[in-house]
């Protein structure tokens, strides 16, 4: 999730640069040629069942593909601030969804746990200077929350995955069809783009995304999923803003003060709190 929110964070200068499709597919096509070797099916896993194929594909349609159209489009048409409450509930539907779909016990301890993470981030998104996003804010805030219920889908059918397939080939199958889903998009805008436009930095910083978005953070988030409940991964999503906001700070030169070291402080506390061993 730290990895997500750093190239969230740093894909505004590459909207800026190159169309969002097009963006996608590059970055989806990256990931097959770094992911290639993960696809064959190892000798210890079950061929793909029906159900499996299916929920492989909901995972790429709502992770990949539906959450980066809609929060690169939803973060480019409304405030900063805007987008930031919005995101603060992720870790919330998380919970609510992986306890209506999963069955999931959800402690109270880590329904606690997600009201930090959802108050830490909404302080530090309203400590932010409000940039009003114009006549558009209304589309550009439910293209957010779109993109908020598309990353909650996205855990707790991860979770499904992890039972019947390895974390690298769970990564590699929801890229492809990322990929297959976004060519004709991706075709249509490089028809009429500039390759010769982008500088090199830009070809780099686009190498990182595509290598941090589709295949270390899916593997990571995968490979999580197999040791925890979908309701306690959910909190970590809060690290998605968070780490968004340090990369404005550290690399962007925004401002850090009293209200955001609180509402930092607030969020890690709602991970420390979900995290800690119960007493059984």
């Amino acid at each position: 999730m730290s990895l997500v929110g750093s190239y969230v964070a740093l894909s505004k200068p590459l909207v800026a640069a190159i169309p969002v499709f097009l963006l996608a597919w590059l970055r989806f096509g990256i990931g097959a040629v770094a992911m290639l070797h993960w696809l064959p099916r190892p000798a210890n896993e079950r061929p793909l069942s029906t159900d499996t194929r299916r929920l492989l594909f909901l995972e790429s349609f709502l992770g990949n593909f539906l959450f980066s159209i809609c929060m690169l489009f939803g973060v480019s048409m409304t405030s900063a601030v805007s987008a930031g409450v919005i995101m603060a509930s992720i870790p919330a539907v998380v919970a609510v969804m992986s306890w209506v779909f999963l069955r999931e016990r959800v402690a109270p301890r880590v329904w606690v746990a997600v009201a930090c993470a959802v108050g830490g981030i909404a302080v530090l998104a309203l400590g932010k200077s409000d940039a009003a996003g114009g006549r558009t804010a209304w589309l550009g805030n439910l293209l957010v929350v779109g993109a908020v219920l598309c990353e909650a889908a996205y855990a707790v059918i991860g979770k499904k995955l992890t039972g019947a397939l390895g974390p690298r080939r769970i990564s590699a199958i929801v890229n492809l069809w990322g990929l297959l889903l976004v060519t004709p998009f991706g075709l249509w805008q490089a028809a009429s783009f500039d390759f010769a436009a982008p500088a090199a930095s830009t070809w780099m910083l686009l190498l990182f995304y595509s290598l941090a978005a589709s295949v270390w953070s899916v593997w990571l988030w995968m490979t999580g999923l197999r040791h925890l409940p979908a309701a306690m991964a959910g909190v970590f999503t809060v690290m998605l803003p968070i780490s968004a906001a340090l990369v404005g700070v550290l690399l962007l030169g925004e401002p850090f003060g009293a209200l955001q070291a609180a509402a930092f402080a607030l969020a890690l506390a709602g991970v420390l709190l979900a995290t800690l061993p119960f007493r059984r």
